[in-house]
C-alpha cells in the first residue's frame, strides 16, 4: 500500500514539474531497512515495531526522517498554483509521517527505556532537531500560502474545523517568528537551537540523580514499613546487586510511602533531601545554571516579537489569555491554602507532643505526622485503606466506568500478538459495547524500573483523525509503582488510585475524540488537564467503591464504615496538597515574569517564596532544579497555574452531575460530557465548549468548596 507521504512527495513531483522517477528514488533512498521509519504492519491498522527498535536506528532515521518532512515542505511552499486550503494546509497536515513514526520509538527511549547509549544520541539530535523545526517555521513561502489561506478564510469562512486549523496554523506559524525580519529569524533559530541542548541536559541531570540517590536500608531500619513495600524494597534492591538489603528509589512512587510511614527520622530527612535535591546538588548535573540560561533565551526570543516576557507570549493563546489572570486565580486561592497549612501543623505538632517525639515539625515530618493525625481525626489508616486498593482491580474499575460513560469495552489481546517494549506492558483492544466497532488499542507500562522517567503521563502512539480516512487510535499510560514480589498484589495509595483514574482520563480524552486533523488533536494547556482531573471523581463513586474495592487477601468489600471514613476525610490535607502544587505554580510564573539578568536560581526560589509566606514546614511539589515540566521543555513553561485553572472546571462540572438525577452516572449529562468536552479536543474553543455542557461559565466557588475552604463572598 502506497502511504499518504509519497502521494504528497509525488504531487510535489507534478506541481515542480520534475521527474517523479527521480522522487521516488529519493524516497526509497532515504527509507532504507530502517525500521523506526518503516509502515506499521500488523493487525488494528499496524502498530508499532517495539519489539525491534534499537537505539542504534534512532540517528539515521531522525535524520532521514526530517530530510523527507523537509521535502514535502518544499513541495507545498513552491507549489505554482494558487494557495487553497487543500493544497496548503491539508498538505501539511498529511507531511512528515516517517519522522512521526520514528518519535513514537523516540519517545518510548526517552521516557520509558532511556539508557546512557540513547541519551548520547538524543544529546546530539536536539540542535538538529530545532534546526529543522526553524527551517519549517521559518519557510517565507510556506508562511506567504499559510497567510493568504488564512486572510482568504477571513474574508469566506471555511467549514468549522477546516477554519480552526487555518487559525491554529497561522497563529503557531506568527507566535513562532514567521513575520520577523531575515535577521530576527535567524536570531529565533539560534536561540531555539540552544534551548534544545539546554532541555535535552535538564532532563539528564534529573534522571541522573533520580537513578544515582538510592537509599539502602537494613533489617534494623525497617520500622512502620509495610510488608508490600518491605518486600518491594527488597525486590529491587537485589536486582541492583544488594542482596538482604532494602532500596529506597529516589522517585515519588518510592519516597512518599517511605516519608508516610516510616518511623526512623534521621532516614526520613536523607530520603527527603536526596528527592528534593534532584538537580540542586552542586555538582556536574547541577541545573541551576541551566535554568538560568533558558530564563534568559526564552526572553530574548520573545523580545524579539515584541513582548515584554515569556509569560505574555506563551498565555495568549490559553484560556487564561494574560499571566495577570493565572496570577489572580492563584493569589484568591492562596491564602486558604497557606491557612490551612498553619492549622495542619498545629494538629501534627500536637499529636507529635502527645508522643512525647520532642521535635519541632519540618519538611520531612509533614507527611508522617499528617498520617497520624489522619488516624486520630478520622479513625482513618491510609495502609488499611491502601489493602482494598489492588491495581489490577482499579484497572477493571477505570474500564467499568469508561463503559458507563462512553460506552467503551476494554479486552485483553492475546500476548505477543501486539509488539511491546517491556514485558511489564500489556496492551487491550477498545471497542464499542454495543456495536463492537473497533476504536483503538490501551497499552499500560506501570511499574518504575531504570531509565524510566518519574511520574505518571499518557501519550498516543496514533491519534484519531479522518481526513484521509478513519484511523485508530493507539494510546497508552505510563505509572512508576513500585513492581511487587512475585505473587504479591501491587497496592497503591488513594493518591495514587487518583493519579491512576486522571491518567485514563487523558487516555479516554484520546479515544473519544472526533476530529478531522491532526492539528485539532492538540490541546489548550489549561483546558486538556480539565478531562483528566474530572475523571478522578469517579473513583470516589459508589459504583465503584461497592464493585472493585475489596481485600487483596481475603477478597470482601471495603467495609462501609471506612468508606464513611474516606468520604468525611475528602478536604483532610488540602492546605498541604494546594500548598506544594501552587508554590510551584507560582514561581514557575514569577520566574518568568522576572529579569532574568544576572539570575541566581535558587535565591529567587527562596526569597520569592518568603515573601508569599510559604510556610517552612512544606516543600514545593517540584522544586526548581527539576521542575521538568517547566525546563524540560516548553509545554508546561508558565503553564502549571494550568492545573488549578483546570479544577476550577472540574470543580464545577462535577456539580453539574451531583445536581443530576443520575448523579455521577447520568446518562444525559454523560452524553453532553461526551459530546462537548472529550469529542471535540481542540476542534472548538475550550470556553465555547464549556459553555455548551454548563450552559455557563465555570465558577470558582465549586473549587472552594471541594477543599473545604472558605467560600469567597460574591
Amino acid at each position: 500500500m502506497i502511504s499518504k507521504s509519497i502521494k504528497v512527495a509525488v504531487l510535489g513531483c507534478i506541481i515542480l514539474l520534475t521527474s517523479c522517477k527521480e522522487e521516488q528514488k529519493k524516497y526509497d533512498k532515504l527509507m532504507t531497512n530502517n525500521i523506526l521509519l518503516q509502515e506499521w504492519e500488523g493487525s488494528y491498522q499496524g502498530t508499532p515495531a517495539f519489539d525491534k527498535m534499537d537505539v542504534a536506528d534512532v540517528k539515521e532515521a531522525v535524520e532521514k526522517g526530517m530530510k523527507l518532512q523537509l521535502q514535502e515542505i518544499d513541495a507545498i511552499a513552491n507549489n505554482e498554483h494558487d494557495p487553497t486550503f487543500e493544497n496548503t494546509i491539508a498538505a501539511m497536515e498529511s507531511a512528515g509521517k516517517p519522522l512521526d513514526r520514528v518519535f513514537t520509538y523516540y519517545g518510548i527511549m526517552s521516557s520509558n527505556m532511556s539508557s546512557p547509549e540513547f541519551r548520547e544520541v538524543q544529546a546530539e539530535l536536539a540542535p538538529k532537531l530545532s534546526e529543522f523545526r526553524s527551517k519549517i517555521s521559518q519557510n517565507e513561502k510556506l508562511f506567504q500560502r499559510i497567510k493568504a489561506v488564512y486572510e482568504a478564510s477571513q474574508e469566506n469562512p471555511l467549514e468549522s474545523q477546516e477554519q480552526r486549523v487555518v487559525d491554529l496554523t497561522y497563529k503557531q506559524f506568527e507566535m513562532n517568528g514567521a513575520n520577523l525580519d531575515t535577521e530576527k529569524k535567524k536570531r529565533y533559530a539560534e536561540i531555539n537551537k540552544e534551548l534544545s541542548t539546554l532541555y535535552t541536559k535538564f532532563s539528564n541531570n534529573v534522571l541522573h540523580d533520580e537513578e544515582n540517590y538510592v537509599t539502602y536500608l537494613t533489617n534494623d531500619q525497617l520500622g512502620g514499613l509495610s510488608d508490600s513495600f518491605i518486600k518491594s524494597a527488597a525486590k529491587i534492591a537485589s536486582d541492583k546487586g544488594q542482596d538482604g538489603k532494602y532500596a529506597i528509589t529516589n522517585t515519588r512512587s518510592s519516597m512518599d510511602p517511605f516519608l508516610t510511614y516510616s518511623t526512623n527520622r534521621d532516614l526520613r530527612e536523607q530520603v527527603w533531601t536526596n528527592y528534593y535535591a534532584r538537580g540542586d546538588n552542586g555538582d556536574d548535573y547541577d541545573n541551576n545554571k541551566i535554568i538560568a540560561e533558558i530564563l534568559k533565551l526564552r526572553k530574548e526570543r520573545v523580545g524579539l516579537l515584541g513582548y515584554d516576557n515569556y509569560a505574555q507570549w506563551r498565555l495568549q493563546d490559553r484560556m487564561a489569555k494574560n499571566p495577570e489572570n493565572a496570577m489572580e486565580l492563584m493569589l484568591k486561592v492562596w491564602p486558604a491554602a497557606t491557612a490551612r497549612v498553619k492549622e495542619e501543623v498545629t494538629d501534627m505538632q500536637k499529636v507529635a507532643n502527645e508522643l512525647g517525639d520532642n521535635i519541632t515539625i519540618e519538611p520531612w515530618d509533614y507527611r508522617y505526622y499528617a498520617e497520624k493525625v489522619r488516624q486520630k481525626k478520622y479513625d482513618l489508616d491510609s495502609d488499611e485503606v491502601k489493602q482494598y486498593l489492588q491495581l489490577d482491580k482499579l484497572t477493571e474499575a477505570m474500564f467499568f466506568v469508561a463503559g458507563e460513560l462512553f460506552n467503551y469495552k476494554f479486552t485483553p489481546v492475546e500476548e505477543s500478538s501486539v509488539p511491546v517494549f517491556h514485558e511489564d506492558v500489556k496492551v487491550w483492544e477498545v471497542t464499542d459495547k454495543d456495536s463492537g466497532k473497533h476504536i483503538g488499542l490501551w497499552y499500560l507500562d506501570p511499574y518504575a524500573r531504570e531509565g524510566k522517567r518519574s511520574g505518571a503521563w499518557a501519550t498516543t502512539y496514533r491519534s484519531s483523525t479522518t481526513f484521509e480516512g478513519a484511523t485508530n487510535v493507539l494510546a497508552s499510560n505510563n505509572s512508576n509503582f513500585v513492581k511487587p514480589a512475585p505473587g504479591e498484589s501491587v497496592l497503591v495509595s488513594w493518591d495514587d488510585a487518583t493519579t491512576f483514574f486522571h491518567e485514563f482520563g487523558h487516555a479516554l480524552h484520546f479515544f473519544a475524540a472526533d476530529v478531522k486533523y491532526p492539528t485539532l488533536q492538540g490541546g489548550v494547556r489549561d483546558y486538556t488537564e480539565f478531562q483528566s482531573q474530572l475523571l478522578e471523581r469517579w473513583l470516589s463513586t459508589d459504583k465503584v467503591i461497592n464493585q472493585f474495592l475489596v481485600h487483596h487477601e481475603t477478597g470482601t468489600p471495603i467495609p462501609t464504615e471506612l468508606v464513611e471514613k474516606i468520604k468525611k476525610a475528602s478536604t483532610f490535607n488540602q492546605g498541604f496538597g494546594t500548598t506544594e502544587y501552587l508554590a510551584s505554580a507560582l514561581i514557575d510564573m514569577k520566574l518568568h515574569l522576572a529579569d532574568p539578568t544576572n539570575i541566581d536560581i535558587d535565591k529567587f526560589e527562596r526569597e520569592t517564596l518568603d515573601e508569599l509566606g510559604m510556610p517552612k514546614e512544606l516543600p514545593m511539589r517540584h522544586r526548581t532544579p527539576h521542575f521538568g515540566h517547566v525546563f524540560s521543555g516548553e509545554g508546561y513553561a508558565t503553564a502549571y497555574y494550568g492545573y488549578m485553572w483546570a479544577d476550577v472546571l472540574t470543580s464545577d462540572a462535577s456539580e453539574a452531575f451531583r445536581e443530576a438525577e443520575g448523579g455521577f452516572y447520568d446518562k444525559n449529562v454523560a452524553d453532553k460530557l461526551v459530546m462537548y468536552l472529550f469529542a471535540p479536543r481542540n476542534a472548538m474553543d475550550p470556553a465555547e465548549a464549556y459553555r455548551k455542557f454548563r450552559g455557563r461559565d465555570a465558577k470558582i466557588e465549586a473549587l472552594m468548596r471541594d477543599r473545604g475552604f472558605p467560600v469567597p463572598k460574591s
